[in-house]
């Protein structure tokens, strides 16, 4: 089957030992084949329009942000529907959104259903509150989780019907010199 949506994401795979068994049944998007991440940017643009041209933008834009550690220090909740892991700080990956977004202006995070785009890592939705509610006090005894991120990738795939599969990677650039 054909993809019909791109995503650009962060893995996380340190988070994986801490949340994969959860999102195994909590976050569709697991089922799909999507690893434990950070959303830069989805949807993106529609496959079809995923060109050279586009890869180029997108390598360039990336090695314009320098690599960086992340510390996924607590659980939170968008409501009483979406637990997740927040990241500190999230400024860095505020910055790779924004630098698609401004490259990209065709394609707004969460195609503009929200005010503010908060960087996360998905642990589950969509399910009774206490399922949830387990999920994040068993993964609270994993934290913190370190990750170190040095790239950004894309994917793509047709939510709920195909597996999702990687288009590309695109390195991030050097550490800052304050490393």
């Amino acid at each position: 089957m054909e993809q019909t949506q791109t995503a650009l994401i962060v893995p996380i795979p340190e988070a994986e030992d801490a949340v994969g068994r959860f999102r195994a049944s909590l976050d569709r998007a697991a089922s799909w084949g999507v690893p434990a991440h950070v959303t830069v940017l989805y949807p993106f643009l529609p496959p079809q329009q995923i060109d050279e041209q586009a890869l180029a933008v997108l390598r360039e834009a990336f090695a314009g942000i320098p690599r960086f550690d992340v510390v996924l220090t607590h659980v939170d909740w968008f409501g009483d529907t979406v637990v997740w892991l927040a990241p500190q700080s999230d400024r860095p990956f505020r910055d790779l959104t924004e630098a698609v977004w401004q490259r990209f202006p065709e394609a707004p995070p969460y195609a503009g259903a929200h005010s503010e785009v908060v960087p996360h890592l998905t642990i589950g939705h969509d399910v009774a509150k206490h399922v949830l509610s387990h999920a994040a006090e068993a993964i609270a005894a994993h934290l913190p989780i370190n990750a170190a991120i040095d790239r950004v990738r894309l994917i793509a795939g047709t939510p709920d019907i195909s597996p999702w599969r990687t288009v590309g990677e695109f390195p991030l650039g050097a550490p800052p010199l304050d490393e």
